[in-house]
């Protein structure tokens, strides 16, 4: 490798005559809409079409980049592909914003994006292994990779003074890459891992996967998995049987829709998230609350700054082709070039029309890495009175 719904408010008044004529450059939206993570896609989408109702009309001179959606189902890689074939082929699009979990995104990128050299930008796939896949330098990430997080997780473990545990995780790309990468990090810093056991989504009992789990005689359960699926399944169980009552999470079981879902007994969890405290996620905040969003949930800057990133590389390159897109995202997400934050997109495009450069921060503080992904920072986070709290960030 190189390298909630706002949508509808905010593209109600962008159709019509605006786009005829040749007005509209169509950028795909790839996210699993259904399944287990559909309680947060609606307002990742959201915010990457923020950026694009931002800078309608600015764009070459007059045009609109619009969003055509498509759904990864997060899980069904056949799917998924058949879903980014038809944008690409079909619709047209310049790129995909997406896809989002790390499954269906390296599918997506094998199979379609990278053979037919359109540009992808992830959001929220975090597998360690896309940072290696063979993709001819148009994929690019803003969330960084578990390799990462199973670092920053086991810190926190530590500083706790949180010296064993069990772990479940989803079986697939996600769960296994980030559940390697915290065992290995979590070993390093003189922590014990009970037991390690995969989980299946979509199951309607999970008592056998939280016996085996209490069995190994860990306090804590650490569950890397979904907010709308299994990870949440395990969670329920566990409480319901007594068999654990303190749980740690990472990025895929963040969300509302948990807390939702279980209610006090949750109250004392903690996990990690990508996400920092910048000037950029401060003004992040801002721009979502002008809109009519008051919340910025899991990966909407992250979602917000991958439509950016492609907006400012098609102005960059001076046209919709798609190999020179992809030759400008790197001149965009990094220096040299003015700072450019949430909310000053247009004032990039001036920039950018008057032969000037841009190093976009955005909402996520992006720098990306020579491979074309995020270094990033993490949130750590604690359920405290029914809501995920920031207590720090790392």
């Amino acid at each position: 490798m190189k390298k909630i719904l706002l949508a509808t408010t905010i593209f109600a008044g962008l159709t019509g005559a605006a786009f005829a004529d040749g007005h509209e450059v169509k950028m795909g939206v790839i996210l699993g809409f259904t399944g287990p993570i559909e309680s947060l896609t609606p307002a990742m989408a959201g915010a990457a079409e923020l950026a694009m109702s931002e800078t309608a009309g600015k764009v070459l001179d007059g045009k609109t980049v619009v969003p055509v959606r498509g759904d990864s189902t997060c899980t069904d890689a056949a799917a998924a592909s058949a879903a980014a074939e038809r944008l690409i082929t079909a619709e047209g699009v310049v790129g995909i914003m997406g896809a989002d979990c790390s499954g269906v995104t390296t599918a997506i990128a094998n199979n379609v994006g990278v053979p037919n050299g359109v540009v992808m930008i992830s959001p929220s796939a975090t597998s360690p292994a896309l940072t290696s896949i063979d993709d001819k330098g148009f994929f690019f990430r803003t969330a960084p990779s578990d390799a990462r997080q199973g670092q920053v997780l086991a810190d926190v473990l530590k500083d706790k003074g949180i010296t064993k545990v069990a772990v479940t995780f989803t079986n697939n790309d996600y769960g296994k890459g980030l559940e390697a990468s915290f065992k290995e990090a979590f070993a390093a810093v003189g922590g014990e891992v009970a037991i390690s056991a995969a989980h299946e989504d979509g199951k309607a009992d999970y008592s056998a996967e939280v016996g085996a789990l209490a069995a190994a005689g860990a306090e804590h359960l650490v569950v890397f998995g979904y907010v709308d699926q299994g990870g949440k399944g395990i969670i329920q169980t566990s409480l319901d049987t007594g068999a654990f009552d303190k749980f740690i999470l990472a990025d895929g079981m963040i969300g509302e829709s948990l807390i939702e879902a279980i209610g006090d007994d949750l109250n004392g969890t903690i996990g990690t998230l990508p996400g920092s405290d910048s000037d950029g996620a401060k003004k992040f905040a801002e721009v979502m609350k002008a809109a009519g969003n008051d919340k910025v949930g899991p990966f909407t800057p992250e979602s917000y700054d991958a439509a950016a990133l492609m907006i400012l590389a098609i102005q960059a390159a001076g046209s919709t082709d798609r190999a020179a897109v992809q030759a400008k995202i790197m001149d965009v997400a990094n220096a040299p070039g003015e700072k450019i934050l949430p909310g000053e997109l247009n004032k990039a495009i001036e920039i950018l029309k008057s032969g000037g450069q841009v190093d976009y921060e955005g909402a996520s503080n992006v720098k990306f890495t020579d491979v074309g992904e995020a270094a990033g920072s993490y949130k750590e986070l604690e359920v405290k009175d029914g809501k995920f709290e920031t207590i720090s960030i790392r």
